[in-house]
């Protein structure tokens, strides 16, 4: 495996631990700003469809720039805005917005993630080098859940949402190395 895809496999893993500590317990936290399950549900709208038209809008445009790795930073960073937003959320209007700034960041990343993973697959190894993403998605939003569960009984939703806008904060680091040379990204000597 090339060293740009273990770097995007990394950055990626904390921002789907990140965003997956509060999905299983959202409809929860949603009760206790005043809400109820539709006002979770249309934040939850809110989020897919700030998501679905902002990548409809950008993707062809994502196509013609040369460093992918730049919108991914700048996803990653929303991310970081959107999970300490969620501090100050104390009604369902702040709620919304939260989620709209969230759907814009993972908008802005996912398309370019995805063109630059691509760019590092290996020949003969798409349909394993993409199950990695998928095993690492599904393997770090189990953990999330149980984490994310764990840090609101214990400590409350602002404790989550700190760890949350830390959780994202390593990704944005971890995603610093996609700065590196090209040749360093495509080789597959260890990680220094």
């Amino acid at each position: 495996m090339k060293n740009g895809l273990k770097i995007l496999l990394l950055a990626d893993s904390w921002q789907v631990t990140a965003l997956g500590m509060i999905a299983p317990i959202y409809a929860i936290f949603v009760e206790r700003i005043g809400g109820d399950l539709l006002d979770a549900s249309w934040a939850y709208f809110a989020f897919m469809m700030s998501t679905g038209v902002t990548i409809f809008l950008i993707s062809h445009w994502e196509d013609k720039i040369k460093h992918k790795e730049k919108l991914i930073m700048l996803g990653y960073v929303l991310t970081v805005a959107g999970a300490m937003m969620y501090i100050f959320v104390f009604n369902q209007f702040t709620l919304i917005i939260t989620q709209i700034v969230l759907g814009l960041a993972q908008a802005i990343k996912d398309p370019a993630y995805d063109a630059l993973y691509s760019d590092y697959l290996d020949t003969g190894k798409k349909a394993s080098e993409w199950g990695d993403w998928e095993s690492m998605y599904y393997v770090a939003t189990a953990l999330a859940a149980i984490l994310g569960g764990y840090i609101a009984t214990v400590l409350g939703f602002r404790a989550l949402f700190v760890g949350m806008a830390i959780f994202s904060i390593f990704s944005a680091l971890v995603c610093i190395n996609l700065f590196r040379k090209k040749e360093y990204l495509h080789s597959k000597e260890l990680l220094r």
